[in-house]
């Protein structure tokens, strides 16, 4: 039994997705423009623009082979493809395959109709979806975690922590963690929501129905069974670069926030905080070592005001939080009987010394308080015990342990 209504809209949606390997940008930008039907018959026909640019051969298997009109070539490409064909493939592999309007479309998609990161951007005219999660409702409250492949100890395990407290259950205030399925902080973000049962999205620049990287084969499964798997390329389709790049605007319009864990200075993991930025999403950064270079994004980011910096998930729940509810960033730490302090009784304690002790006249010097205020500060300093004097009448800090 089929698990998609293949109307004429769903197949003509899913023939121009096929088509999305060859030259996203230019298939999303006819679809927004002359809607999905006329855009699939205007490539047939060979009319979706005159520019040249080097594209693959549908025949050779997506190597690129010679420079083509593109009309001319999509229209060769778009006689390859049997949008039957790919409903069957669909069904063959147990996917969903997801378009604006079906309940299960996440609305914050739409931003993408009007960004765009240099050529690039444009909304999806479809998404292929895995697993048992509701993509709409997983999607209202999301952050991703993103960051290098290549990723340190510190890396992996700061991302894996901040996934599994922003998946886990904090009142009523639990993430989706959203990334790329890739090794490194991806990997990471996604085991750390799948260790405490929370949901989690991998979003794929490849088709659903083999697993990429090979070696996260595991981890594809445990998202196809416990999360969500979502790509905007039907079965079949092999990764490339720029499918890698399109794919990160997906991550970035899905949240409502992006956290950069670890990248080097040219990194996929800049592109989506670019995404996120355009999106009017907040970006945030993990700062890390000076000395590592998978922590030069993160401190470029922080450093020119584009990401504001984070430690932990209090951190990210403030800032993703409705206004009014959360607005504080949690950086004070406890509060201590110090805080209360004012006046000359503070401006007093400050002068005494964290270590030794003073004469009254050295207090006031010191704290440049008249001596007879200065009598009345140490006098209400001792009432609190953060102020003793000893038997030769010299004054010295007591501190909490000492109470």
């Amino acid at each position: 039994m089929s698990i998609n209504d293949w109307t004429e809209e769903r197949l003509t949606r899913a023939a121009l997705g096929s088509l999305l390997r060859f030259g996203a940008s230019a298939v999303l930008k006819l679809a927004a423009v002359a809607g999905p039907g006329e855009a699939w018959q205007r490539v047939c026909a060979g009319r979706i623009g005159d520019t040249a640019e080097p594209l693959p051969d549908a025949s050779a298997g997506g190597t690129p082979s010679r420079e083509l009109p593109s009309g001319e070539a999509f229209a060769a490409w778009a006689a390859s493809i049997e949008p039957r064909r790919v409903a069957d493939q669909t069904e063959a592999a147990g996917l969903r395959f997801v378009i604006p309007g079906d309940a299960m479309w996440p609305d914050a998609l739409d931003d993408l109709a009007r960004c765009s990161v240099g050529e690039m951007g444009g909304l999806p005219v479809g998404l292929w979806v895995a697993g048992p999660g509701h993509l709409a409702g997983w999607a209202g409250q999301a952050v991703a975690l993103v960051g290098s492949r290549a990723a340190t100890r510190y890396g992996e395990s700061v991302a894996m922590r901040l996934a599994a407290d922003l998946a886990g259950e904090a009142g009523e205030r639990h993430y989706t963690v959203v990334s790329g399925g890739a090794y490194g902080i991806d990997a990471a973000s996604h085991r750390g929501a799948l260790l405490v049962n929370g949901r989690t999205i991998g979003v794929f620049a490849n088709g659903l129905d083999q697993p990429y990287p090979p070696g996260n084969a595991a981890l594809s499964r445990s998202l196809m069974d416990h999360g969500l798997m979502v790509s905007e390329l039907p079965p079949g389709a092999t990764p490339t670069r720029h499918g890698f790049l399109e794919r990160n605007r997906l991550i970035a319009a899905l949240s409502a926030g992006t956290v950069v864990v670890e990248a080097a200075l040219r990194s996929g993991a800049r592109n989506t905080a670019s995404w996120a930025g355009n999106l009017g999403r907040v970006v945030m950064a993990v700062p890390g070592p000076v000395t590592s270079a998978m922590s030069a994004t993160p401190h470029r980011l922080i450093r020119d005001g584009e990401a504001v910096l984070v430690a932990d998930a209090a951190d990210v729940r403030s800032l993703l939080a409705p206004i009014g509810e959360d607005d504080q960033l949690p950086l004070l730490g406890p509060a201590r009987d110090e805080d209360a302090l004012t006046g000359d009784a503070l401006v007093v304690r400050e002068a005494l010394p964290s270590r030794g002790s003073m004469s009254l006249g050295e207090v006031a010097l010191a704290s440049g308080v008249p001596v007879p205020r200065c009598v009345d500060a140490l006098r209400r300093l001792a009432e609190r015990k953060m102020a003793s004097m000893d038997d030769q009448g010299r004054w010295r800090l007591q501190r909490a342990s000492d109470r």
